[in-house]
């Protein structure tokens, strides 16, 4: 399994990036494309089931897509799975899917990556009647100070949207977050995730390398703590 360094940027949540001296990446591999996890340096990925493309149809063949991958060596955790209001199938089926898959993940002992649009009462409900043994990440972030606290009380860790954490209005949440909950990502965009931290180590009144060393140990906890 690749692991990062010391140094390295973290790239928490992005799709179909190329290996990058110095940056760690971990690729979403979402199970209706039939991409599977390769060996590549500096690499890892997680694999589950994006609500956008779910459906009564391909549901039992995404599960088992899932289940046929979770235990790869270089799979280190499930997702994006979770919830959508405003694009996806019902949200009956959206929860059963993500349930499903929580089900997975604690099998397995992996953590849990999160898509959820407007759909935090279902998510939190979930977690409430689940109690998941493995940490789950909201990926995407960009809400405010109160829904962080609720999530973060519930043990979750944040990754916030690459375009939230550049705009100067991230500064103040950034500043009232603990440091040990926090990762950052570039969702596949067209961003230099080196970009975003300077951007967000600025807000936060410490050096690069300090907020690599931080989302260093905030990786080491998620995954494997």
């Amino acid at each position: 399994m690749n692991l990062p360094q010391a140094g390295d940027y973290i790239d928490i949540h992005t799709h179909g990036a190329k290996p990058a001296s110095g940056i760690f990446i971990i690729d979403s591999l979402m199970a209706h494309e039939g991409r599977l996890p390769d060996s590549l340096p500096g690499i890892t990925y997680t694999f589950g089931i994006h609500p956008w493309f779910l459906n009564e149809k391909n549901h039992k063949q995404q599960i088992n897509s899932v289940e046929n991958s979770v235990g790869h060596n270089n799979v280190i955790a499930i997702g994006e799975a979770g919830f959508d209001r405003l694009r996806g199938p019902s949200p009956e089926l959206q929860r059963k899917a993500f349930e499903e898959q929580i089900v997975i993940a604690d099998a397995h002992r992996k953590p849990v990556i999160i898509h959820c649009v407007r759909a935090w009462e279902e998510l939190l409900s979930v977690h409430k009647k689940l109690k998941p043994k493995t940490p789950w990440l909201i990926h995407g972030f960009r809400g405010n100070t109160e829904l962080a606290s609720q999530l973060l009380l519930k043990g979750m860790y944040l990754s916030f949207w690459f375009e939230f954490a550049l705009r100067p209005e991230s500064s103040k949440l950034l500043l009232n977050l603990p440091k040990s909950r926090i990762f950052l990502e570039t969702d596949g965009a067209e961003v230099d995730i080196r970009v975003i931290y300077e951007k967000v180590a600025g807000d936060m009144n410490i050096s690069v390398e300090e907020l690599q060393s931080i989302i260093l140990g905030n990786f080491k906890e998620f995954f494997h703590g």
